[in-house]
């Protein structure tokens, strides 16, 4: 803009000079020509001038315009860049994490498939092993005579019940019944023939026994440890057993390993 406040300066002063040598001329009585020549080429020229100043400064703003759209669009490139590997990387630390905690279910749901299959086989062999025993009573008690027959049964009926119990407190060990363990422990109901009322006696019974058994295991050192204390806790609180029978179980174990020393 300076540059053309200079050229309209020149022109006006141009301007001017042909205005006064104009003025010189019609004072003396004839026109000039070679003045108005000179003043059309002034004019021409500063046309010229301006109309180039005007093309170069309309230029110099188009390219100015042009770079900062460049710079503009590159800065946003930038952003869009970084915003893509930003989420890329987070989409791939959540498929990492996604992935390994559904390695790790798979693997906690495999161990506890094995460690359910191994309890039941167990439980299962020992349910054999009973089952077995009991066909070989059933032909031994065929063979006895019609009078004994009564006795025999009793004592098939107590040997289930000895069997049934085993299979029971093995299911209670570890201080909980598992879905298979229950269902095991249903089955074996109904072979056997134990009703639901006698199954509520032998689970008390057996309860007590592995809660006094862990009672005479805490005492074994001649003192109950913080450990054994917690076990005794969740025990007492999983067999729902009261504070009144604690005190007499514990007082019995105590008197009994004094007893033996």
């Amino acid at each position: 803009m300076a540059e053309i406040d200079e050229q309209r300066k020149k022109v006006e002063e141009l301007k001017k000079k042909i205005l006064e040598q104009k003025k010189k001329a019609e004072g003396g009585g004839g026109v000039d020509v070679e003045a108005k020549s000179r003043e059309a080429e002034a004019k021409r020229s500063a046309e010229e001038a301006r109309q180039r100043d005007q093309k170069r400064i309309v230029e110099e703003a188009s390219l100015r315009a042009e770079e900062e759209l460049r710079r503009k669009l590159e800065e946003e490139s930038l952003r869009i860049a970084e915003e893509e590997a930003k989420k890329k990387a987070e989409d791939a630390k959540r498929m990492a994490e996604v992935e390994a905690r559904k390695k790790a279910e798979q693997e906690a749901k495999r161990l506890a498939e094995v460690l359910a299959r191994k309890k039941a086989e167990e439980v299962a062999r020992r349910a054999a092993e009973e089952s077995e025993r009991r066909k070989r009573e059933e032909e031994d008690r065929k063979r006895v005579d019609e009078a004994m027959a009564t006795q025999t049964k009793q004592a098939a009926a107590m040997v289930t019940f000895q069997a049934y119990a085993q299979a029971l407190k093995q299911a209670w060990l570890d201080g909980m019944m598992g879905t298979e363990e229950d269902a095991i422990l249903a089955s074996l109901r109904r072979t056997f023939g134990i009703s639901d009322q006698e199954h509520t006696g032998l689970e008390q019974e057996v309860q007590l026994e592995i809660y006094l058994e862990a009672i005479m295991t805490g005492w074994r050192d001649g003192a109950i440890t913080p450990q054994d204390s917690e076990k005794l806790d969740e025990l007492r609180d999983k067999f729902k057993i009261s504070a009144e029978e604690h005190l007499r179980l514990e007082k019995q174990v105590r008197h009994e390993i004094l007893r033996q020393k």
